[in-house]
């Protein structure tokens, strides 16, 4: 991994310098847009409506609409007057508990990284942040847009996620959400209670793949092998309006105690087939 940023990480009077990572990547396949009649990839130039021409990079510059048809021109020494204060500083305001971080917030995870000779400073940070299970809420600058983040600890390392501000984010008012506090039959409660507790299980990422990414890269290996296309599978209608909650709750608790069984089988099947085939390469082994 190459590091996108390098600063430091304050609070107090302490200062962690460090580096910072991107902690995601994006495994989605990529398509280009084509002219349909030669298979041409296309191209978007820069068009000035004005001068109706294409212009170089170097002659484009950003500005703000602030009134209809009239711009002001803004320069990156524009923003430097502002990032000043904050540049490359990971800035704690305070530290919260985990659990007060509605996950709505989250938006992009960064690894940070001790530069050479902040390693104790930073593992101090890290080891009072998950003893006290607390997060820091910090102010950061990335890309000429200032961010709140929270600083936390995953496993053995401290990351930063960029959070939504509170304004960014819009309330449920207006949608037919049900009051809480509503009446509900005890037996339909305890129906779905059971079927929460049939579904419970650790959660496992590694489990869970992008099966439609999957898909999409079957779908092009077949159309250059020259494989026919399958016939499409007729769309699912709508679902009937749930009439007996009572009756669904219990099929769903069946079919979840059946998947739950076929998984012990196979992975009963798993471990008796290890210690086999464990002999038989022994075995193969000695024979040879």
């Amino acid at each position: 991994m190459r590091p996108i940023w390098g600063g430091s990480i304050s609070f107090g009077l302490v200062n962690i310098p460090v580096k910072l990572y991107l902690a995601a990547k994006s495994e989605r396949i990529g398509f280009r847009m084509l002219h349909r009649e030669d298979q041409a990839p296309v191209q978007f130039r820069r068009f000035c409506s004005a001068e109706e021409r294409e212009i170089p990079y170097e002659e484009i510059a950003r500005g703000f609409e602030y009134e209809k048809g009239r711009y002001l021109l803004i320069e990156d020494e524009d923003f430097d007057r502002i990032e000043r204060a904050a540049a490359r500083t990971v800035d704690i305001q305070q530290f919260v508990d985990r659990d007060e971080i509605n996950p709505t917030f989250f938006e992009t995870p960064y690894f940070l990284e001790p530069a050479r000779g902040a390693e104790r400073a930073y593992a101090l940070l890290r080891d009072a942040l998950r003893r006290a299970n607390k997060v820091g809420i910090a102010r950061v600058v990335l890309k000429e847009r200032e961010y709140l983040a929270a600083v936390h600890v995953v496993g053995s390392a401290l990351m930063m996620s960029t959070l939504r501000y509170a304004a960014d984010l819009r309330e449920p008012s207006g949608l037919n959400i049900p009051a809480e506090g509503a009446e509900l039959p005890d037996k339909q409660l305890d129906l779905a209670l059971m079927l929460v507790e049939q579904l419970a299980a650790p959660f496992e990422p590694e489990a869970f793949r992008d099966t439609y990414n999957e898909q999409v890269s079957a779908m092009i290996q077949q159309k250059l092998a020259g494989v026919p296309p399958p016939e499409r599978a007729e769309a699912p209608g709508a679902p009937a309006q749930v009439v007996d909650l009572v009756e669904v709750l219990q099929r769903s608790i069946n079919q979840a105690k059946q998947r739950a069984g076929a998984r012990s089988e196979q992975q009963e099947t798993g471990e008796r087939r290890a210690p086999a085939q464990a002999v038989a390469r022994t075995a193969r082994r000695r024979r040879k």
